[in-house]
Formats: C-alpha cells, sequence, structure tokens
C-alpha cells in the first residue's frame, strides 16, 4: 500500500483519481483544497487530513515524513498554471507527481522538471489517458502495420458544451489555462502525435476564446481539427437530442468509434504508474510543445485546408 496526497481534492477531476487511489489498493493521507465542497472524500477516504492553506498543509506533510510516514506520490488536479508548482512540491517533499493534462503550459518547463527529476531522484508522470483507450490502441497498431509511405487524412471534432461560468473561471484566462487548444484539446494532441508522428507544419485558422481550428501537418497524417464550448457548433440533429458534447475523429472518412471505454482509464493509468510504466516528461513534451505553439500563433482565416465546422462560425 502506497502512501499518496492530493492537491485540488475539490475539483472536477478529483473524483476520478480518488477513485483510483482507492481501488488500486493504495491510501490517502492528506488532501488540499481552498475550497472545502469536498465530501466526495466520504466516499473514498473519510479519514484523510484535510485543508484549505498551502502553508499549512506543507508543514503536515513535513511532519508526517518527520515522523517516519513515507509519502510515496501527490496526485495534482489544479489549474493548469499551478501544475508546474505543485509538481516541484511533490518532488521536494521526496514523492513521485501524478498530474493532470497539460503537465505544465511550455516548453521549457518541461525541461526544467527534467532537472529536478534527476536532482531529486522522483519521477513525474502525467495522465494521458488516451493512449491507454483500446480503440486508439487498435489505430496506432493500424497506422504502424500501414504502408510506410501511406499519410493519412484525419478530422478531428470536439465540442463540449461550457456555461459562463467558464469564461468567468480560470478556465477562461488564457494565462492560466493555456485557452481552448490547451485546456480541452491536449491530450488529443497528444494522441495524435504519438499515432502519427511529430508535427512538420501547424496553421491556426481560426483563434476565440470559446473555440479554435486549425491544421497539422504530421509525418503520417494531414489533420483538421475543429475545438469548440459552444453548444450551437454541436451539428443540430446532434442537439437535438439533448447532447451537449460531439467528439468525432474520421481518417480516411471513416469515423473512428471511441465513445465508450473511459470510466476506467484513470485507474488503469494509476495501475501502470505504480508498475513504473506510467507516462513521463518526455512523453508530454511533443503535445505541451504543440499547444504552446498553436496559442502563439496568429490565426490565417479560413484559407487553405480548413475544417468544414469552420464554415459555420
Amino acid at each position: 500500500m502506497k502512501n499518496f496526497a492530493l492537491i485540488g481534492a475539490a475539483g472536477y477531476i478529483a473524483p476520478r483519481h480518488l477513485r483510483a487511489i482507492k481501488e488500486t489498493g493504495n491510501n490517502l493521507v492528506a488532501a488540499l483544497d481552498k475550497h472545502d465542497c469536498v465530501g466526495i472524500m466520504d466516499s473514498y477516504f473519510p479519514e484523510a487530513d484535510f485543508f484549505v492553506e498551502y502553508e499549512r498543509f506543507d508543514r503536515h506533510i513535513d511532519k508526517l515524513r518527520r515522523s517516519g510516514v513515507k509519502l510515496d506520490y501527490v496526485s495534482i488536479c489544479t489549474p493548469n498554471y499551478l501544475h508546474d508548482s505543485h509538481i516541484r512540491f511533490a518532488l521536494k517533499h521526496g514523492a513521485d507527481a501524478i498530474c493532470e493534462k497539460p503537465l505544465v503550459l511550455n516548453p521549457w518547463n518541461v525541461e526544467a522538471l527534467q532537472e529536478l527529476e534527476k536532482e531529486m531522484g522522483h519521477r513525474v508522470n502525467t495522465i494521458l489517458q488516451l493512449r491507454l483507450h483500446p480503440a486508439i490502441v487498435e489505430l496506432k497498431k493500424q497506422v504502424e502495420e500501414a504502408p510506410k509511405d501511406k499519410v493519412f487524412d484525419v478530422d478531428l471534432t470536439y465540442i463540449t458544451s461550457r456555461g459562463r461560468w467558464y469564461h468567468i473561471s480560470w478556465k477562461g484566462d488564457q494565462q492560466k489555462s493555456g485557452g481552448v487548444a490547451t485546456n480541452i484539446g491536449v491530450h488529443f494532441f497528444d494522441m495524435l502525435t504519438w499515432i502519427f508522428g511529430d508535427v512538420k507544419e501547424c496553421r491556426v485558422h481560426l483563434a476565440r476564446a470559446d473555440k479554435a481550428a486549425g491544421f497539422l501537418h504530421l509525418q503520417r497524417a494531414n489533420v483538421r481539427w475543429f475545438m469548440s464550448l459552444d453548444c450551437n457548433d454541436i451539428p443540430e440533429d446532434v442537439r437535438a437530442t439533448g447532447k451537449r458534447t460531439y467528439r468525432t475523429i474520421t481518417i480516411g472518412g471513416k469515423e473512428l468509434e471511441f465513445s465508450d471505454g473511459f470510466t476506467e482509464l484513470h485507474n488503469e493509468s494509476y495501475r501502470k504508474i505504480l508498475a513504473g510504466q506510467g507516462f513521463g516528461l518526455n512523453d508530454a513534451k511533443v503535445a505541451i510543445q504543440t499547444v504552446y505553439t498553436i496559442r502563439n500563433m496568429a490565426e490565417t482565416g479560413l484559407v487553405g485546408d480548413f475544417h468544414p465546422f469552420c464554415k459555420n462560425v
């Protein structure tokens, strides 16, 4: 049984981490969040210590160490711009880090953390759950078995409706979240480059606070992508069914179905990490560079090979 701490216990994604810690047979000793709406902890670790102040949490973790309680992992579910600092907290307290996506916002943060990993002798793990999805794993296999000179045509569409609160929260602040392509898209860009290879060319056709679109030329694919928080971008027939999320990937005009199978992916991520097979800083680096490039590019407008959903914007 390993000892965990959790930073960001009141966040949206925290329950998946609490469940993964529990269902992999481990123990949560302490949790931190400046918000105290953390009743979900009763379902998993009611005996865990909880703090709303970082300073008291830091002191508590240090006292545990001095009393002989080893902290093995710190799970990080905080806003994107705080990930770098909280990963450093984990390493400096002698624990490995397990951090939600995006691992960090800038490529140079990855390089600095690699130095700290070596210095502290502990590892940074990130959650790249799409790499564990059976349909995605099968797609990667099919691409690897295809003729080496084959270049695939890919359309990625991801629309996840968000209300007005989103733009008031830290997620609506590009300096804190990285913007739409980073906050909701980084794991898709990771998946695409994991399967089809590194980025050779990048263009941004549309860049707004609630949607973005562009083109990626990868080693083995031409990718048109569209991401949005606006429910009005969901196709009308889908919206009529009451659905507020629309996710699809087509490869060569054929749709890849991967709507199901997400339930256990955090658990599986934790199992891999506990077995020493987690995804680390090197794994995350390409996607971090990709979303950084997208975030800092000027939009070109609808020229060239753009995603068809752009026409409706």
